[in-house]
């Protein structure tokens, strides 16, 4: 277990570490038409390159992201919904589409399809979740998911 000192105004605050790396992950929304690319197409390739983000917010949620990370796999368009949970395989590098070096791909591996998926009109309708960048952001192709939103999520697709 490691130890680390945070020092705050006029206090220091001691964390204790365990696991680092869990304590700092994020979780993530990736949206794919699934005419285009479908979970199931995820599962059966198992891993693939998010390829072909040309917006400069989710392109800033690419690099963020971290190796173990989580991130809901969105049915958009089609289905509108989160039907699964991918986890980051690969971090950001350059997208093999285009010589622009601006653009980023980080490669997904299936980790679960949800028991039940969770509805676009399900998530607008919890007030809960009113806040979410699915609801803000809507045409937002790569996205930020706060924790509390993740664990919400879950419960609403029977997970927890």
């Amino acid at each position: 277990m490691r130890r680390r000192q945070l020092v705050g105004i006029g206090c220091k605050i001691f964390i204790l570490v365990a696991n680092q790396n869990y304590l700092l992950m994020a979780k993530w929304l990736i949206k794919s038409e699934p005419s285009v690319y479908s979970w199931d197409q995820l599962v059966k390739d198992k891993q693939t390159l998010w390829e072909g983000v040309r917006n400069y917010a989710a392109r800033n949620n690419l690099r963020a992201m971290k190796k173990g990370e989580e991130a809901f796999f969105y049915h958009s368009n089609e289905g509108v919904e989160i039907v699964g949970i991918a986890v980051v395989a690969k971090e950001h590098y350059q997208d093999p589409t285009t010589d622009d070096p601006n653009w980023l791909v980080v490669d997904f591996k299936p980790l679960r399809k949800l028991k039940k998926p969770v509805s676009l009109a399900d998530i607008k309708g919890d007030k809960r979740l009113a806040n979410m960048d699915l609801v803000r952001l809507g045409r937002l192709s790569v996205q930020t998911v706060k924790e509390e939103e993740w664990e919400i999520v879950l419960q609403m697709a029977g997970e927890k």
